[in-house]
């Protein structure tokens, strides 16, 4: 059977174990695993712009052994002469993996039902699973065990990074706060998939607006950009919105004394965290981006032995 990865619930709790671990020994030992030597190819697809994901993934897949196979959508047929569908299957016959950074979800899903080798969601306006594995890398590197740690992601908890690190830090039994203003909170159907899998991993979910009250505790304090791409017309109306939300050295100090910061960049210094937290001891951002490279290259090489 074909393995996918395009949500974080994507893999049970016992597998994204196994991910993690072999990210782990990727990052001791980068050239372990070579699955794609011959060399094969992955098609890395972006209908976004990028930095973190272009080049972890090309990285990423030529420390494995394979040719990192750059495409822009906007030079392709992909969604305009040729339906998504035929494209997948036209790749299928040519490549090892797709990995696709886009806008819909649904077109990712509609990549995977037709495709015949592993689709990887590098990004979609709903999920950034990628980078939530990286994440629980960091976390993992400097915390240890994740079941039972509390992480809390303030600001603008609507978006695909609220949604993910519901899904995938309940997947790690962890306690996962997610606190943004009303009229920003997850969707409630992600919720309700992160609350059962949470009654099942030992974690938790809980949806706030205060983050002061979201924060105090916490081992991980995240936030992400308010000004996602798409939304630049919107930057005045949203640095209002989100004001409260900044995370600042005081805010931090209502988490636990040994709290770290993570944030999957780019960050905007003085919107969404203040300088002296982003550049300052507890952040972990730098070790964050690197672990994209060792999470996603775990990721490749398990999803290509799973779906032999």
């Amino acid at each position: 059977m074909i393995r996918h990865f395009l949500r974080d619930d994507d893999l049970s709790p016992s597998e994204q174990r196994e991910v993690l671990d072999l990210a782990a020994a990727l990052k001791a030992d980068r050239f372990a695993r070579r699955p794609l030597d011959g060399q094969k190819t992955a098609a890395v697809i972006f209908d976004k712009t990028s930095t973190r994901t272009q080049v972890s993934f090309s990285v990423g897949v030529a420390d494995l052994g394979g040719n990192p196979l750059i495409m822009d959508s906007k030079n392709s047929q992909m969604g305009g002469k040729e339906s998504i569908s035929d494209t997948a299957k036209v790749l299928s016959r040519m490549v090892e993996l797709i990995v696709w950074r886009t806008y819909a979800h649904a077109g990712l899903e509609e990549m995977a039902a037709a495709a015949s080798v592993p689709v990887i969601n590098s990004l979609s306006d709903d999920f950034h699973p990628c980078q939530i594995l990286a994440d629980l890398q960091t976390i993992r590197e400097r915390r240890g065990e994740l079941a039972g740690l509390t992480a809390t992601y303030v600001g603008d908890a609507a978006n695909n990074m609220g949604h993910s690190y519901l899904l995938g830090f309940a997947t790690a039994g962890m306690h996962i706060r997610v606190a943004g203003p009303a009229g920003f909170h997850p969707r409630e159907d992600i919720v309700a998939d992160a609350t059962r899998i949470a009654a099942e991993t030992g974690g938790s979910v809980t949806i706030l607006t205060d983050p002061v009250e979201a924060v105090r505790g916490a081992d991980a304090v995240i936030t992400d950009t308010w000004v996602s791409m798409g939304r630049e017309d919107e930057k005045a109306e949203r640095i209002a919105t989100f004001g409260a939300y900044r995370v600042t050295p005081e805010l931090m100090a209502h988490a636990a004394a040994d709290a770290i910061f993570l944030h999957c960049l780019p960050a905007y210094r003085e919107y969404e965290v203040a300088a002296e937290v982003i550049d300052g001891p507890q952040s972990v951002v730098w070790d964050e981006a690197e672990n994209r490279v060792h999470a996603q290259k775990a990721l490749m090489a398990w999803l290509l032995e799973e779906s032999k």
